[in-house]
């Protein structure tokens, strides 16, 4: 029953964290084009621009002050606590999916760190995170916008590789996700909500508001913006393994993330003119040639549990898996064509059998219609090997997943070693037949 009530907690928060963010990406999404976009030519008086649109079956008209209106409006709408309540619940996922379990999701495999010290590390990197960020953006450095973002970046690619050490891929690209998005939620508590306060205040008690406060808070805004798909990537990155699971999985990252930030500056600047329009198709190249550099050659995790070796699968001797020293042999004579046909199923059965009983004992202590992990009270994303046809039917995935990228069984709770791993793939190489 508790793994039952933790999965609907997970359920539950992940589908807040949803909504939330739905609602913050698209009001940024759509503030940033509206300024973008706005009529600066010849604007009325104390306007700074303004936008005539049409969209369900309305028109619409939009003006932007300069600063603000001669008077305040008695009903001013406030863009918080979408930023708010994402942050939040973000956090509160990050809570329930890795620090209560921090052995299985948190922690890179074969690591011997306390799990209070990996919590601890990864809550402690989303509050220096942001200190460090807010203090360059206030630095001499604040002042040259392309130079921030190069220092940004390479700061939170060496946040990458650091976790990659010390935690799970899966939570490595999590965390680098989460510094990312306090730093996002930050601006807004921290420089933009101070700055439309201080705007508002200056109104009503008839002062002239300091137009330095709000650009603050524009460029912040702006920062958002261009954080958001590097972010959004990293949210649904936990369903591909051949990224996070790679052995340069920084590195994938740290690709995708230059890609998103460029297809972003597209759209932000093609108001403008489509000089930027190169891009996408760039962005889409880049795509492929990322997809073709994870292919499976490289089946480490991580610089933690790495081992640099090529993938070949060629048939493994029994021997290879029970640790017996081979006997010694002779030339034997050349075996009749119809008794090496007639063998041959019977060793692809017997190779079968051995890649069953791996599996038996190592996945479907979770990945079973009954599980016997108390974390689980059914199968992950719904994968069952209970059967020979379901590992069959499912090779492919166990391919890339427990032999290429050696991202399951999750934190190798159930400790499958190389040799059986060597094993499965070797099977599936041979064209995964089960009789």
């Amino acid at each position: 029953m508790e793994a039952h009530l933790i999965e609907w907690l997970n359920l539950s928060i992940r589908w807040v964290h949803m909504i939330t963010g739905i609602a913050w990406i698209g009001a940024s999404f759509y503030f940033v084009w509206l300024e973008n976009n706005l009529n600066r030519v010849n604007p009325r008086d104390g306007l700074a621009g303004d936008l005539w649109a049409i969209h369900g079956g309305g028109i619409y008209h939009l003006e932007k002050y300069k600063l603000a209106p001669p008077k305040m409006p008695d009903n001013l709408h406030w863009f918080k606590w979408e930023a708010y309540f994402t942050w939040m619940s973000g956090v509160a996922l990050l809570m329930v999916v890795y620090y209560l379990n921090p052995s299985l999701y948190l922690i890179a495999p074969g690591s011997d760190m306390a799990p209070a010290i990996a919590i601890a590390i990864g809550l402690g990197s989303l509050v220096a995170g942001y200190v460090a960020y807010h203090f360059l953006c206030d630095s001499a450095l604040g002042k040259q916008p392309a130079l921030l973002g190069a220092v940004l970046f390479v700061l939170l690619i060496a946040a990458a590789y650091g976790f990659s050490i010390i935690f799970s891929g899966r939570a490595a690209y999590l965390h680098v996700g989460a510094i990312i998005g306090t730093i996002m939620v930050g601006n807004v508590f921290f420089t933009i909500m101070p700055a439309q306060r201080a705007l508002v205040k200056a109104i009503e008690e008839n002062r002239t508001p300091d137009p330095a406060l709000p650009a603050k808070g524009l460029l912040r805004s702006r920062h958002n913006n261009y954080f958001t798909l590097p972010v959004l990537f990293i949210m649904i990155s936990n369903h591909f393994p051949s990224t996070y699971g790679s052995q340069y999985n920084w590195l994938i990252l740290a690709g995708i993330a230059v890609l998103a930030v460029l297809v972003r500056h597209y759209f932000n600047t093609r108001h403008d003119s489509n000089k930027f329009a190169w891009t996408l198709p760039a962005g889409a190249l880049g795509m492929i040639c990322l997809a073709f550099v994870t292919g499976p050659s490289l089946k480490s995790t991580s610089p933690a549990v790495a081992k640099t070796a090529v993938i070949e699968y060629a048939p493994i001797p029994a021997t290879a898996i029970s640790g017996a020293k081979p006997a010694a042999t002779t030339p034997a004579a050349p075996a009749k064509a119809p008794a090496a046909a007639s063998a041959a199923p019977t060793q692809a059965a017997a190779g079968f059998d051995k890649v069953h009983s791996v599996i038996q004992e190592r996945c479907t202590v979770c990945h079973s219609a009954k599980p016997t992990s108390p974390m689980f009270s059914s199968a992950p994303a719904g994968v069952m090997f209970d059967t020979p046809q379901q590992i069959q039917q499912l090779a492919a995935k166990i391919q890339a997943q427990a032999v290429a990228t050696q991202t399951m069984p999750l934190g190798n709770i159930t400790q499958m070693t190389q040799e059986e791993r060597d094993l499965i793939g070797a099977w599936i190489a041979g064209g995964a037949q089960t009789n």
